[in-house]
């Protein structure tokens, strides 16, 4: 199914009209003379789990970063929480910074600070919640992502792969966001420590009904994770739609991804019966 019937089925569902979180529209991206994205098109929903996939080198990073305003696109529009980045102050760019939430590839920990420290980083730049209530949120952040208090005073050098991702989410979290994006969320850590932090993921969705947008390779993660599957190709979003109806979609890229050996074991029962590789 392509992604236009996707989003307009989502947006009349029930009847009721739904606000995007995110509204990508006409979106160029250049850098001299290589152009990563032409005439790219993507809505996200409140409360979904929205994960992007492509090859190496279709730009999902850099959307990413143009949704958060880190890039700037050669054209098109980006509107999240239902605001135009381009048309906003400083001042207004920043508190609308403090609606979301980035988890980037590494973790990003500043080595120099401790566990506190970093996810206490944005309570305090932002100055949201005054200096005497800054350990009590930083504290209830790290209970969320299932740490303990012990872990508040370790330096980013003593922590293994999946706190440092534990401790990125918690700063990321801490300042209760809208809305939540993840890059490559489950990158280097083995399958135990990924199906742990896929879970630690899932419940904080359930519980707390931020909305996601994540960019992945994983296939378990995304398969674990998402509400929809944008798959970038051809420079734009060429199909955005649930995981069932994207392995429908007839493409060189969902072929060798989803329907190749590897795919084909990740996706089980949701393979498609009778192909192999895109082939019958």
């Amino acid at each position: 199914m392509a992604m236009d019937s996707a989003q307009h089925r989502l947006f009349s569902e029930d009847g009721v009209t739904v606000e995007p979180v995110i509204l990508v529209r006409g979106l160029r991206t250049a850098f001299g003379d290589h152009v990563v994205h032409e005439n790219l098109d993507l809505i996200v929903f409140p409360g979904e789990i929205m994960v992007l996939v492509g090859g190496s080198g279709s730009g999902k990073t850099v959307l990413l970063r143009q949704i958060i305003g880190l890039a700037q696109p050669a054209a098109g529009t980006v509107r999240v929480l239902g605001q135009s980045l381009p048309d906003l102050t400083p001042a207004e760019r920043r508190r609308l910074s403090r609606r979301w939430g980035m988890l980037f590839q590494a973790g990003a920990l500043f080595s120099a600070l401790s566990v506190f420290d970093n996810i206490a980083l944005p309570l305090r730049e932002l100055r949201t919640v005054p200096e005497d209530m800054v350990r009590d949120v930083v504290m209830c952040r790290l209970a969320m992502v299932g740490l303990s208090a012990r872990d508040a005073d370790k330096m980013p050098s003593d922590l293994s792969g999946g706190m440092i991702k534990r401790v990125a989410l918690a700063r990321a979290l801490s300042l209760d966001p809208e809305l939540l994006f993840l890059d490559e969320p489950t990158a280097g850590l083995d399958p135990l420590r990924s199906d742990e932090f896929v879970e630690l993921v899932r419940s904080l969705h359930r519980q707390l009904r931020f909305t996601v947008v994540m960019v992945t390779h994983d296939l378990d993660t995304l398969i674990a994770l998402a509400s929809r599957v944008a798959v970038l190709a051809d420079k734009r979003v060429v199909v955005c739609d649930t995981l069932p109806e994207v392995l429908k979609f007839e493409h060189p890229f969902i072929n060798t991804f989803f329907l190749g050996e590897r795919g084909r074991r990740a996706l089980g029962d949701l393979a498609p019966k009778g192909l192999h590789n895109g082939k019958p």
